[in-house]
């Protein structure tokens, strides 16, 4: 299966691709009511109102469901392989209550099975009880991220803004962060309901508070290919 207007080659030269209609209605509506349902520790509040949910392919079996779509899988298997599997789940929400800014920054974690001492894997963390860790470019350069709208998001809903090319150059020091930020134009990622922006994630990306209340619901897929060195697993393989 191969989705209308994705170009693969456009992930390795550009880092990302914006593509339509990747989650039909029945799906979108069915995700926003199983999320609706979402509670516990993976559940992040601001004021009351959940605005994040860690271990989405755990706790939500449709977004496990997403993930293995035929849809998603045609945004990931060009670019990753057949044998590829996705490894972490999360939704974000931008909401009146929850309305951030998030700096420019790379994706530099994974969710692992458990904490090991294993050369150029640190530092460590926990994030929703799971244990989390910055590998080696290498392993990031070999992973892709898809993430589906489940609301409209304008230029107006806070929407990621990224700078092509930036995953090229591996692990960014700050300065380096700077220097791509002040010589290369943002491009925001505006996105309809069922569309994905698919990105890699050392791919500099940012996004500046909604100017409109409401929802901006984005469920965020990380795929992997392969394994991991020293004993360490991925936290899951779905």
């Amino acid at each position: 299966m191969t989705m209308p207007g994705y170009d693969p080659a456009r992930i390795d030269r550009d880092g990302f691709a914006l593509v339509a209609d990747v989650a039909d209605r029945a799906t979108v509506i069915g995700l926003l009511e199983a999320l609706a349902e979402v509670d516990g520790p993976e559940a992040i509040r601001r004021r009351g109102t959940v605005h994040a949910v860690r271990n989405l392919l755990e706790v939500v079996p449709a977004v496990r469901a997403l993930a293995r779509s035929p849809a998603v899988r045609a945004l990931v298997e060009p670019v990753l392989g057949a044998e590829c599997f996705a490894v972490r789940g999360i939704l974000f929400d931008k909401t009146p209550d929850a309305n951030w800014k998030v700096a420019w920054h790379q994706d530099l974690t994974i969710a692992v099975a458990e904490e090991r001492e294993v050369d150029g894997f640190g530092p460590w963390s926990r994030k929703a009880g799971i244990p989390h860790v910055q590998p080696p470019a290498a392993v990031l350069e070999n992973m892709l991220t898809v993430r589906v709208h489940l609301d409209p998001c304008g230029i107006e809903n806070g929407p990621v803004q990224v700078i092509a090319g930036s995953h090229r150059h591996g692990r960014l020091a700050p300065d380096q962060v700077d220097a791509w930020r002040d010589r290369e134009p943002a491009v925001p990622c505006t996105c309809g309901v069922g569309g994905a922006l698919v990105m890699r994630p050392l791919l500099l990306h940012a996004s500046s508070p909604s100017t409109v209340p409401g929802h901006r619901r984005v469920v965020h897929l990380e795929f992997g290919a392969g394994g991991l060195p020293g004993g360490l697993d991925w936290h899951g393989r779905w």
